[in-house]
């Protein structure tokens, strides 16, 4: 550690990103900054071990409950946790008053990343992919049957499948006012609006026409549609590959696609130690400055990656358009329960890292408020933060009271910080409109993270029985209600043009057909933003945005009733007997996916993956999936269902199927060799194993201990 700087024990690492980068273009000394952090630890630290505390007591609580009760009757358990003071009066008379809030999250619906801060190339693909390539995203994927073998370069036959397939979507989404776009040989765009040729048709709705670029000398230029708040370009140049091939010379058709982007220090990334942190932070900075850059080799040459600059058009009334290049960008800070060893007080105490999140995120933010940046984030001057894993109004409060108490350290406006309320703990969506209610003048969004929500769900009625397969959790009334219900509080609570309503993350990268077909549900049901895992998924998912009005899906979903909350509290247990097929099967998958993840985590520093599962599918793997499979193994282990031996067996097992998963992976350190030696297997094996102990069934006390040794 370095010599304690204003009263606290600061990593090396740590202290010279935030003294020689972060703080270098600011009117803020180090030691302003380090007495800033000193301030919010003495002051914040002791009221969350107070909540922690209480999450602890309330659980304990239940526990005792079950065990003298069972599941009980739904009216029993809703009088039992009315007594304690987990579920409070169900007020959803709170309207949100917030300010300030950018169209990104306000008026457009549309597609959302979230990508790990510790990988600045991937951060960056997901700032640029504001705007996508549909022909890319069509030629390469799924999303179109692929009928035969690709030939090298450029297969024009498989080119042709796409030009066929986006005149069909501009057909449905612009068409024409006669013809099909199939048949238009040139588009002419002016201030006039857009024409076609032959025949001098124009858009079926002329107001979709929102701009172009005049055609140079070359041939060379776009026309600009919108649709649904959704910008779609028709890019031409003749002389391009696919343009030269397209009967009216477009090269591409770009999709508006992702609005907004999560840059996480949370769920996705394994950042144990100072070196960790500055790693991740130094990405937000990047972000923020507009200065991050990445270099990488492809296909034997070096390629450099940095932020894109914003996209000029001459508008529909023949003025300037400009429009923003880069995703508006959103970090997601830890939970209130995490603390971190890169910063400790005098007598070694670990900071809650979550405020030291805080701090370094609204430090950072700074470039881009002051227009200091090079390209503009937030144009309405706000800092958008989402905090996961809270539990209740009080833990939603002490976030606002956070957050105002950084503004002022860093001399900021009121409310400059908005908040995101992930509703991934059961406390909270019970509880969801009292949540909503603490944070209504900084709230923008509020989310249902189900992965993290089920593991919630298995820990707080852990005692009460086994509970199903986790393939069945879906269709459990408890998760239904869940998703109906945030939506519908959320819309109770003037959510619409004010905020996002969000739904969660479509889990395989590379099922884009799949995609197609499920996720255009999401803005059925109301959210105006879901998860994506890649950019070209959220290409493929702008379509879902393009064809429904989520505006005005929620205007007709606020008219139903709400979602009755004492469907939350059925609980999601085994009403039948498990066969030994079910449970071998559950237990192999399970500890399959266990594996996958926690040995790139532990052995190679890797917060998300994409993980084969049993049938070799890629399925994204980050700490809320591995919570609630550790907690449902743990859970039928309580139960008997299974035992301990039988989960070590098994674990061996699939311990070397995952090594031969992984034979190909640099670096990777192999389990089976040495199961007894193996950070990693046995951090599997202790996650399960203390399970039923471990605060809400985190997974990150067992990961980060684990990391560290790994790392040392």
């Amino acid at each position: 550690m370095a010599e304690p700087t204003g009263g606290l024990q600061v990593d090396p690492q740590l202290r010279e990103f935030v003294e020689t980068e972060l703080l270098a273009g600011l009117d803020l000394s180090p030691e302003q900054f380090w007495t800033a952090l000193a301030g919010l630890q003495e002051r914040f630290a002791p009221r969350i071990a107070e909540l922690l505390a209480r999450r602890d007591e309330l659980q304990q609580q239940i526990d005792t409950w079950h065990e003298a009760n069972g599941a009980g009757s739904r009216e029993a358990y809703e009088a039992f946790l009315t007594e304690i003071g987990y579920l409070l009066p169900d007020d959803t008379s709170t309207t949100i008053s917030v300010e300030n809030v950018d169209a990104e999250i306000a008026e457009v619906p549309g597609p959302q990343l979230v990508v790990p801060s510790t990988v600045p190339r991937y951060a960056l693909n997901a700032a640029n992919a504001r705007w996508g390539s549909l022909y890319d995203a069509f030629y390469g994927t799924d999303a179109l049957p692929l009928d035969h073998e690709l030939a090298e370069g450029y297969d024009e036959k498989r080119g042709a499948q796409v030009i066929a397939a986006a005149d069909e979507l501009l057909d449905e989404l612009f068409p024409l006012a006669r013809g099909s776009h199939a048949d238009v040989s040139a588009y002419r765009a002016s201030a006039d609006g857009l024409t076609v040729e032959p025949g001098g048709a124009r858009l079926a709705d002329p107001s979709q026409f929102a701009g172009f670029r005049e055609l140079d000398a070359d041939g060379r230029g776009a026309v600009l549609l919108r649709r649904n708040g959704l910008h779609v370009e028709l890019t031409l140049d003749p002389g391009h590959r696919v343009g030269r091939q397209h009967h009216a010379d477009v090269a591409d058709v770009v999709l508006e696609s992702a609005v907004t982007t999560i840059v996480d220090l949370e769920d996705s990334v394994a950042t144990v130690d100072g070196e960790d942190k500055a790693l991740a932070y130094r990405t937000w900075l990047g972000l923020m400055t507009g200065e991050l850059v990445s270099e990488f080799r492809k296909g034997g040459q070096t390629v450099t990656r940095r932020v894109h600059g914003d996209r000029e058009y001459t508008g529909a009334d023949g003025g300037q358009l400009t429009l923003p290049g880069r995703s508006l960008l959103l970090a997601r800070t830890v939970g209130h329960h995490m603390t971190t060893n890169a910063v400790r007080t005098a007598d070694g105490t670990e900071v809650a890292e979550g405020v030291l999140d805080a701090l370094v995120v609204a430090a950072a933010a700074q470039y881009d408020l002051s227009g200091k940046g090079a390209w503009s984030n937030s144009r309405t001057g706000s800092v958008y933060v989402v905090k996961p894993k809270q539990h209740g109004p009080d833990e939603v409060r002490l976030t606002v009271e956070l957050f105002a108490a950084v503004e002022e350290a860093l001399g900021l406006p009121a409310k400059t910080l908005k908040i995101g309320i992930m509703d991934e703990e059961k406390r909270t969506s019970v509880n969801l409109g009292a949540c909503i209610a603490q944070a209504a003048e900084r709230v923008i969004f509020v989310n249902t993270g189900f992965l993290d929500r089920t593991g919630d769900e298995i820990h707080t009625c852990f005692v009460a029985g086994p509970v199903v397969p986790k393939g069945e959790m879906k269709t459990s009334t408890w998760l239904n209600a869940y998703e109906d219900r945030n939506v519908d509080v959320a819309l109770r609570a003037g959510f619409s043009h004010k905020a996002q309503i969000g739904k969660g993350m479509w889990a395989k990268p590379g099922a884009m057909a799949e995609m197609l077909e499920q996720k255009g549900a999401q803005p059925k049901q109301g959210a105006n933003c879901a998860w994506v895992p890649s950019p070209t998924a959220a290409t493929l998912h702008a379509l879902h945005y393009l064809r429904t009005d989520v505006h005005a899906v929620q205007e007709e979903l606020a008219k139903r009733p709400l979602k009755d909350r004492r469907d939350l509290l059925v609980l999601p247990l085994q009403e039948r007997p498990v066969t030994d097929e079910v449970k071998t099967h559950e237990l192999e998958t399970n500890a399959q996916s266990i594996l996958g993840y926690v040995v790139r985590w532990v052995g190679l520093g890797i917060g998300c993956s994409t993980v084969p599962d049993l049938e070799g599918v890629g399925l994204m793997e980050d700490r809320a999936t591995l919570r609630i499979s550790s907690q449902l193994l743990a859970n039928w282990l309580h139960h008997g269902l299974v035992d301990e031996q039988t989960v070590r067996d098994s674990f061996a097992r699939m311990a070397a199927l995952v090594d031969e998963q992984n034979a190909n992976e640099p670096g990777y350190p192999p389990m089976s060799k040495d199961l007894d030696g193996s950070e990693s297997f046995q951090a599997a094996l202790e996650l399960v194993f203390t399970g039923r102990t471990e605060p809400n069934g985190y997974t990150e006390r067992v990961l980060t201990s684990w990391r560290q040794k790994a790392k040392s």
